[in-house]
């Protein structure tokens, strides 16, 4: 299993798999054939369905129009035999022939994969890669989960971590001062601001309640608008571990050298999903970005909270249990509707199960290992039309 750096890339929305991976897909084409008199780049399956909506052409032209002028070709209906975010790019001499070629594919997370290559090139830093396994080693040294990343991930880990909850926190605070109407045509307004605004003029119970549901649109608007976010693990899921997280920060007084190991114990746990399954929601369904951002997000909670391997493991769990058959049906193809709602009700789901699991003594009768072997099958299961191709579901809704 990869490093957690990989889990957690800081970027622009408003997609890690539509706007981030295309624009690194670029950037290695570009630094590949440099001297190409013109380049064309051609879109499959859901990159090309959705990829206007979550400008995936204005990510990758951004970076190659530097060098030369590009075409973009659109061919939602053809899906490469890996992955059904593909792109082909070709290096065009002046007179129009193909002097080089590559087919990428963006696997979630900001990932890119080249064909004929391994999904993960990263080096492994974990020999364990199941929650089953790392919790047993938990249970019989009397270390947390946070020690096991620091143990396998070195001390150099820390000042990365620091970095991507800075920007969490830049990005909430940014977005509960932002007004406005998102771009992309919908006429989505901005929330997080009368939301904030709301919450303060409840009693403590509802404040909560109301300031966490501010944070996580504060964040999943920043990235709609193409801000500066965090995957966790993905663009689309990047707002439910920061509202949990300073939530948390702010009202309970924790350190921030507690948010620092909240967030590696929640990026172990995201880690494990990609390892065994995916976080793509154009290959396993939005049960992969919210279901396991919600999990991420309660175990931190969990962990904050004092609780136990088997409690943080139990909250994660539920997290993702019952998130489980989702799917990925954006309006329009924009990371807007339902996406930046679902960040918001996740957010809260994950305090829910940090709760849930403090009452219990973490035994429960399905694992986490478990559930992310169902929710492989289950997106697996699920037809592509609520697979981010904004053909199904809530997409076709006029």
């Amino acid at each position: 299993m990869e490093s957690i750096k990989n889990l957690f890339k800081i970027g622009r929305g408003p997609s890690s798999s539509h706007t981030m991976g295309p624009r690194e897909a670029a950037l290695a084409f570009s630094e590949q054939c440099p001297d190409a008199r013109s380049y064309e780049v051609t879109l499959y399956g859901s990159l090309a369905a959705t990829g206007r909506g979550h400008l995936t052409d204005v990510a990758i032209l951004d970076v190659l129009t530097r060098f030369a002028p590009t075409n973009i070709i659109w061919e939602p209906d053809t899906v490469l035999p890996y992955h059904t975010n593909g792109m082909r790019f070709k290096a065009l001499s002046p007179v129009g022939d193909v002097i080089d070629e590559q087919v990428y594919y963006s696997v979630g997370g900001g990932d890119i994969v080249k064909e004929g290559e391994q999904r993960s090139a990263a080096p492994d830093v974990y020999k364990m890669n199941t929650i089953t396994e790392i919790q047993q080693w938990a249970d019989s040294t009397g270390h947390s989960y946070w020690e096991y990343v620091d143990q396998n991930e070195g001390p150099e880990l820390w000042d990365y971590l620091r970095q991507v909850w800075h920007t969490m926190k830049d990005a909430v605070e940014r977005g509960i001062e932002a007004e406005g109407v998102l771009p992309g045509g919908l006429g989505v307004r901005r929330k997080a601001v009368s939301y904030y605004m709301n919450a303060t003029g409840h009693n403590a119970s509802l404040k909560s309640r109301g300031l966490v549901y501010a944070y996580a649109l504060a964040v999943s608007e920043e990235n709609a608008s193409g801000g500066m976010i965090v995957t966790a693990p993905t663009c689309g899921s990047c707002g439910v571990l920061p509202a949990v997280l300073y939530h948390l920060y702010t009202s309970k007084g924790f350190s921030e050298q507690r948010i620092l190991r909240a967030l590696a114990t929640a990026g172990l746990f995201g880690n494990v999903v990609k390892k065994n399954a995916s976080v793509s929601g154009a290959e396993v369904g939005c049960q992969g970005e919210v279901g396991v951002a919600c999990a991420m997000a309660a175990a931190a909670a969990s962990q904050l909270f004092g609780g136990t391997p088997a409690q943080i493991e139990y909250s994660a769990e539920m997290a993702l249990e019952h998130h489980l058959g989702l799917t990925c049906d954006p309006v329009c193809g924009l990371v807007q509707i339902p996406c930046i709602e679902r960040n918001a009700y996740a957010a809260a789901r994950a305090l829910d199960a940090n709760l849930y699991s403090s009452f219990s003594d973490g035994r429960h009768s399905v694992s986490f290992d478990r559930v992310v072997e169902v929710m492989k099958q289950t997106g697996h299961d699920l037809p592509s039309l609520y697979k981010e191709t904004a053909r199904g579901g809530l997409a076709v809704i006029k």
